[in-house]
């Protein structure tokens, strides 16, 4: 099974034919860079990328929503608390082929 490292928008991934994966939110002109391919006992590490390597993908989803995160501020005795929340949105893609 090929298996590859792959920069997306500056994060690292570990990804395999046929595997979805959230990325940050993408915009038009997505690069994708292979570090490293795996196949078997093969293995091809670049510096940085690796020479001809590629991968193909495509987007599953153009926007989800990750899942809400609360920060709480509070000040003891002082009756002060503030609540706020976040919510990250992602591109889900498909990786199709590494070769």
């Amino acid at each position: 099974m090929k298996k590859a490292v792959i920069r997306v928008a500056g994060k690292q991934y570990v990804v395999s034919e046929g595997e979805k994966i959230l990325v940050d939110l993408l915009d038009d002109k997505a690069n994708v860079e292979v570090l490293a391919i795996v196949d078997g006992d093969a293995t091809k590490v670049g510096k940085p990328t690796v020479e001809g390597a590629k991968v193909t993908w495509k987007v599953v989803e153009e926007e989800v929503k990750g899942e809400k995160l609360r920060v709480i501020r509070y000040k003891s005795k002082k009756r002060v608390h503030k609540e706020i929340g976040h919510r990250q949105k992602y591109t889900q893609i498909l990786i199709e082929k590494i070769a």
